[in-house]
C-alpha cells in the first residue's frame, strides 16, 4: 500500500471509529421513525396503505429517488452538494430517447450512453468545482439550470415516446418483473443492485476513504499527498452515473422522455440523504440511512395521498420535514464540534 493510501485510509478509519456508533444511533432512529410513520399511515387507512400492492407501489416509487439518492450521498460526505441532479436526471432521459428512439441504437447501448452522460454532467459539475474552484452550490445550481434548458431545446419541449413494441426491453428494465408472478418491479431491484454497489464504493475501495476523508478536512488529506482536486471530479461523476441509472428508470417506467420533469427531486435526495443520518457538513454518511431515508420520503408521500391531503399540503408537510430534519443535523454537528 502506497504512503498516500495508508494515510488517508488511516483518516478514514479514525473518522469512522469515533462516529460509527453515532452512524448507528442514526440509522436506528430513522428506522424507527420508518416503522412509526407507516403504523400511523396503516392506522389512518388500514384497508388500503399496508396492502401488497400499495407497498410494492411505494418501493416502486423510491427506486428514482433512491437511486438519485446513491450518488448525492457521496457529494454531500465530501463537504459538497448537487442541486442539478433533478434536471440532470431529467436531461439524460431525453438524451436516452434521443440515443434509443431518434438515432435508433440497440436498447443495450443506449443504456450505457445514458448512464455514461449522466456520469459527464456530474464530471463537468467536478471540473467546475475542482478545477475552477466554484462553490459546489453555485456550480451546481448553474447546471440545473443549463440541464433543464439543455433538455427542452433538444426535445423541442416534446415528450419523446418510446414505442412499446420496438422498445418492449427498455420499459421492462422498469415496470416489468424478473420474478414471475410476483408483481414486484425490476426497478425495486435495480435500486437494491445499484445500493450494494454504492455501499462497496463507500466502505471498501480507495474511493469511500478519499472521499470520507475529503469531507472530514480537505487541507489535511491534500497535504498527505491526496490529489483531493483529481478524486472530487471522481466522487461527482460517480454520482452523474447513479442520476443516469434514475432517468433510464424513470423514462422506462412513463415510457417516455418527459423534458418538463425533473424538478424538486434534487430537494427530496438530499432530504433522503440528511434523513439518513449524513452530515451536511461532510465527513460522515451511510447508504443504507440514505435507503430508509428515501424510504420515508416515499411513505410520507403516498400516505399523505391516500388520506387524501391536497398536493399543495402535501409540499408544505414534506418541506417542514426537510427543515426539521436540517435542524437536527446542525445540532448534531455543533455537538460534535464541542466534544
Amino acid at each position: 500500500m502506497s504512503t498516500d493510501s495508508a494515510t488517508t485510509e488511516t483518516v478514514a478509519k479514525s473518522v469512522a471509529k469515533g462516529s460509527s456508533w453515532r452512524e448507528r444511533v442514526q440509522q436506528l432512529m430513522a428506522l424507527a421513525g420508518l416503522v412509526l410513520i407507516f403504523i400511523v399511515f396503516t392506522v389512518a387507512s388500514p384497508e388500503i396503505f399496508p396492502s401488497y400492492s400499495n407497498v410494492t407501489a411505494i418501493l416502486f416509487s423510491t427506486t428514482v429517488v433512491g437511486l438519485l439518492a446513491l450518488g448525492a450521498t457521496l457529494v454531500i460526505i465530501t463537504g459538497g452538494i448537487d442541486l442539478s441532479v433533478g434536471t440532470a436526471m431529467t436531461l439524460s432521459a431525453v438524451m436516452s430517447a434521443t440515443f434509443i428512439v431518434n438515432w435508433q441504437m440497440p436498447v443495450w447501448l443506449g443504456i450505457i450512453m445514458t448512464i455514461a452522460f449522466g456520469g459527464l454532467v456530474g464530471l463537468i459539475n467536478g471540473l467546475n468545482i475542482a478545477i475552477l474552484g466554484l462553490p459546489p452550490f453555485i456550480a451546481t445550481l448553474a447546471m440545473m439550470l443549463v440541464a433543464q434548458g439543455l433538455a427542452l431545446v433538444i426535445s423541442n419541449a416534446r415528450p419523446i415516446y418510446f414505442d412499446p413494441t420496438a422498445h418492449a426491453g427498455y420499459i421492462w428494465l422498469s415496470t416489468g418483473s424478473i420474478i414471475p408472478g410476483a408483481r414486484f418491479p425490476n426497478a425495486v431491484i435495480v435500486l437494491a443492485l445499484a445500493a450494494v454497489v454504492a455501499f462497496v464504493l463507500l466502505n471498501k475501495t480507495l474511493l469511500g476513504r478519499y472521499d470520507i476523508s475529503i469531507g472530514s478536512n480537505e487541507e489535511a488529506t491534500a497535504l498527505s499527498g491526496i490529489n483531493t482536486k483529481k478524486w472530487l471530479i471522481i466522487i461527482y461523476a460517480v454520482a452523474g452515473a447513479f442520476v443516469g441509472l434514475a432517468a433510464i428508470m424513470i423514462s422506462a417506467r412513463l415510457g417516455s422522455a418527459q423534458p418538463a420533469t425533473g424538478a424538486g427531486y434534487e430537494l427530496q435526495a438530499i432530504a433522503a440523504v440528511v434523513i439518513g443520518g449524513t452530515s451536511l457538513s461532510g465527513g460522515k454518511g451511510t447508504i443504507v440511512g440514505t435507503i430508509i431515508g428515501a424510504l420515508i420520503i416515499s411513505v410520507i408521500n403516498n400516505g399523505l395521498q391516500i388520506i387524501s391531503v391536497r398536493q399543495e399540503w402535501q409540499n408544505v408537510i414534506l418541506g417542514l420535514v426537510i427543515l426539521v430534519v436540517v435542524f437536527i443535523d446542525q445540532l448534531r454537528a455543533r455537538r460534535a464540534a464541542t466534544t
